[in-house]
């Protein structure tokens, strides 16, 4: 079983080691994704490894192309238990599946743009150019 460090971090601390700017952290405070464990006299937040893991799922979660929406739905997985899994691999299928389309999407553009330059630089001089010609088709 795993032993949490009892140590505690302010707001900057937190940020630094989650790879975040301050911000970001502030942010997801707002959001309701993160909250201090406790807060000083002077209302700063207290932060603690609980949350250095929670901002690192986070950004990384959005890093993999999750939306804000999707990550809510997978903190809540998280928490209920490990028989979520399967629902967060359909999640992450889903997730994959956005992904290989807008690749296939990206692909397409890039042989367009690809046949529209070539085609300029084949052209014989003329008042127009075909890229834009192109556009209005």
């Amino acid at each position: 079983m795993k032993t949490m460090s009892n140590k505690t971090f302010t707001i900057g601390e937190l940020a630094k080691r989650a790879h975040v700017n301050i911000q970001t952290v502030r942010f997801y405070e707002r959001e309701g994704f993160l909250e201090p464990v406790s807060r000083k006299e002077s209302g700063y937040g207290i932060y603690n490894e609980e949350s250095v893991k929670r901002l690192t799922f986070i950004r990384n979660a959005k890093e993999l192309g999750f939306s804000l929406k999707e990550i809510n739905e997978l903190l809540k997985l998280k928490i209920r238990s490990t028989a979520g899994c399967a629902r967060v691999r359909a999640k992450a299928a889903d997730k994959l599946g956005e992904i290989q389309n807008k690749i296939a999407h990206l692909k397409k553009l890039e042989k367009t743009l690809l046949s529209l330059i070539s085609d300029c630089e084949n052209r014989v001089m003329s008042d127009c150019c075909p890229i834009l010609d192109k556009m209005e088709e």
